[in-house]
């Protein structure tokens, strides 16, 4: 099988590209592939040549030079991945045999992940009168919500993979077909089991340092649980310079922000955790950081966000927005190293892929 795969971009930061990349490789020994994205920022070997169209970057509407690759290469399927552009999202729809990954809320959500600006979870499906109450400007507003909205538009006419069955629930919410949604869950991809832990045990938080992953929320438990061990922040975002400000106060334990770290120094650090927190105030898509810390048998301290309830556990498993009992939890967890893991295997997400494409690639 032949298979086109669009991205905004080529890198290595952050899950959904891991996943992407992950599946890549996963398929590499069995189908002939090209990537296509929008621009490069970090090569960490892809394995299939990769071609750069600039405009799959693009947030906004704007055309991209495709028609060229897709006549050369006679796709059989062509995989659709965290790209946002409405031109591209409807190119893809227009060719019918097209999969769309969608990896977060930007299709159906045109604020804040599925959080409110009051602070509460939302469970309302999007709409002028909804949404609006999220935004202080309203000329983003209405720039923003049309953007969403056409994105919506087209991914409803495409086959649809998602990483969880919450990630299913918000779109069929928001008018998308149920059955052309097909729930394929990631695997633990480019970490290395067998890693030397790099420094002494700790606290362990993964992701993006912004108020959407909850990092102050995983700062103020951290403090309040009464453990003895250093929380150390493994990524970068806007929140990075007040964090590294927290960083240089001397009483308790030490705060290490660290920016973001390569899939080699993760392994270590998975290695030196004892638990890992994950407070996430948007509603996580799913949360790869909470199974991959799993994969080296580190519990997962966290709240009920999203898709998380369905990975998790259950104990360190926390009501969301409830501070002290993720402090509560992670006293508890620390003690605790897991002897039965979940398992996430490569080569099931791979099979049901292939079947999508099987399907996808008949014309549905």
């Amino acid at each position: 099988m032949r298979i086109l795969h669009l991205a905004d971009r080529l890198t290595n930061r952050g899950g959904a590209y891991t996943w992407t990349l992950g599946i890549i490789e996963g398929l590499a020994p069995f189908h002939e592939q090209r990537l296509v994205v929008g621009e490069v920022e970090a090569d960490p070997g892809a394995c299939c040549p990769v071609v750069v169209r600039p405009g799959l970057e693009s947030r906004a509407a704007r055309a991209v030079a495709l028609d060229d690759l897709a006549a050369e290469f006679r796709p059989d399927v062509i995989h659709v991945h965290n790209v946002v552009n409405p031109w591209a999202l409807e190119w893809a729809s227009a060719r019918g045999h097209a999969l769309v990954t969608v990896q977060d809320h930007r299709f159906f959500c045109p604020a804040r992940g599925k959080w409110t600006a009051a602070g509460e979870v939302c469970r309302k499906a999007m709409s002028r009168d909804v949404c609006a109450a999220c935004f202080e400007d309203e000329t983003y507003f209405e720039e923003l919500l049309p953007l969403t909205e056409r994105r919506l538009e087209a991914v409803r006419r495409l086959h649809m993979s998602v990483l969880s069955r919450y990630m299913r629930e918000e779109l069929v919410a928001a008018g998308a077909v149920a059955e052309s949604i097909h729930v394929i869950p990631p695997f633990v991809h480019d970490l290395d089991a067998d890693a030397a832990a790099d420094g002494p045990p700790c606290v362990l938080f993964v992701g993006r340092l912004a108020e959407t992953k909850g990092v102050r929320e995983a700062l103020r438990a951290w403090r309040r649980s009464g453990v003895e061990l250093p929380l150390v922040l493994a990524g970068t975002g806007p929140l990075r310079a007040e964090l590294e400000a927290h960083s240089k106060d001397a009483s308790g334990p030490p705060l290490e922000v660290l920016g973001w770290v390569d899939r080699s120094r993760l392994s270590s650090l998975y290695q030196r955790a004892r638990a890992l927190l994950m407070p996430s105030r948007w509603q996580e898509p799913f949360g790869i950081a909470g199974i991959e810390a799993l994969s080296f048998g580190v519990p997962v301290v966290a709240w009920e966000s999203g898709g998380v309830g369905e990975w998790h556990p259950g104990p360190g498993l926390v009501r969301w927005g409830d501070v002290t009992g993720l402090a509560r939890a992670l006293a508890r967890a620390v003690d605790r190293r897991l002897l039965l893991l979940p398992r996430f295997e490569r080569d099931e997400s791979i099979g049901r892929l292939t079947a999508v494409y099987a399907q996808v690639g008949n014309g549905g």
